[in-house]
């Protein structure tokens, strides 16, 4: 990057001078600062409603607000240039901690918030670190996360309260980023950029949010975590309005956007391209029948043994294979599409199982890595 502005929001250093926790001196907090911010409102300090909220700032000083600027007037420098340009926003939103614009979580009448998916009983026959992240919270033993003031979110002490404002403000937060997102997409507009400019908006993980009683993220496969947002626009080079059910994965956004430049994939890239199911004049696309995803020791909070599990989901069916506890989930997601009731152990869904097994060996030996390209016979 030529340009690059670095924020870790809410991150605190002790400082070698004073022996004091002092904040890092960021480009966000130079931002706020400079529009008048004052320090007690970046301060993070629990919601008074409930200990697993933070005290959102105004969305004048939001740290989504920052970034939409700095977009923004990235866009507008480039307005009659000649050189293509690349433009990645790391936006924080929707993530813990909680912490929506206050008049954003507001509008949300809590009572028409539903309560999050957990049947009671289903954890028992599910991987032991399932259980245990829902006793003691996700996260529980990892000082400085910023998850709420306990520093963990164990299902079994929050209160129905609890569980609705915690989801009402992770809307709220999506709420937000839409507005921000409206701000630099009316940019491109202004600047006369739009019909030049690929966009594509999507997100490395989605959250928990109490569902099958845990919050945050984990070792799990449920589809609120591993299913995220995947949208692409480009005024007339992308037909509108257009929803494509096929199975994909993020490995697939790189070539895709090496092809819609109109360069070739580069080597020891897994991904396939998308551009022929988002490209209107051709008619017959590829369709990838399955998805992979793999999880190794990735926290370091799940304590002995470590949690090594794979995933492969199909449209109708997930296979989850916990090699470090010789376990797994089997899910139909047809019958069964909240993932409540684990069908591993069920006798009836022994050659399934065998089958999706087979088949995310066969994924898993064909992700090993590709390079240095073969240059020789041996």
């Amino acid at each position: 990057y030529r340009e690059f502005h670095w924020s870790r929001y809410g991150e605190k250093h002790r400082s070698l001078e004073t022996g004091q926790l002092e904040r890092y001196p960021n480009a966000y907090f130079q931002w706020a600062r400079a529009r008048g911010c004052p320090e007690a409102v970046l301060e993070r300090h629990a919601h008074p409603a409930s200990e697993y909220l933070i005290a959102g700032v105004p969305p004048e000083f939001q740290h989504s607000t920052w970034c939409a600027d700095l977009a923004r007037d990235f866009i507008s420098a480039r307005r009659g240039e000649e050189q293509p340009w690349l433009l990645s926003i790391n936006l924080f939103d929707p993530h813990h901690p909680f912490d929506a614009p206050p008049q954003f979580l507001d509008r949300y009448d809590l009572q028409t918030v539903p309560l999050p998916n957990f049947v009671p009983g289903e954890l028992d026959g599910k991987p032991d670190y399932q259980r245990l992240d829902h006793e003691r919270g996700a996260y529980a033993g990892h000082a400085g996360n910023g998850a709420g003031a306990t520093g963990c979110f164990a299902y079994p002490r929050m209160t129905d309260t609890d569980h609705r404002l915690i989801r009402a403000s992770y809307w709220a937060s999506v709420d937000f980023l839409d507005v921000q997102i409206g701000r630099i997409l009316e940019t491109l507009r202004a600047t006369g950029q739009e019909r030049d400019t690929l966009v594509v908006i999507m997100s490395d993980h989605g959250e928990m949010l109490g569902d099958h009683g845990i919050y945050l993220k984990g070792p799990y496969f449920y589809d609120p975590l591993i299913r995220v947002p995947l949208i692409m626009s480009w005024p007339g080079r992308i037909a509108g309005g257009r929803e494509v059910v096929d199975l994909v994965e993020l490995v697939d956004v790189a070539p895709t956007l090496l092809e819609a430049a109109g360069h070739p994939v580069t080597p020891g890239m897994q991904g396939r391209s998308l551009w022929t199911s988002l490209d209107p004049e051709i008619t017959e696309a590829p369709v990838r029948g399955d998805v992979l995803c793999q999880y190794y020791n990735t926290l370091a909070w799940h304590w002995e043994p470590a949690p090594f599990a794979t995933m492969i989901r199909t449209m109708t069916h997930k296979l989850v294979r916990v090699h470090s506890h010789n376990t797994g989930e089997l899910y139909d997601l047809t019958d069964d599409p909240q993932e409540t009731v684990n069908r591993w152990s069920d006798q009836g869904c022994a050659a399934l199982r065998a089958r999706l097994l087979e088949r995310l060996s066969d994924r898993m030996a064909l992700a090993c890595d590709p390079l240095p390209e073969r240059e020789a016979p041996w």
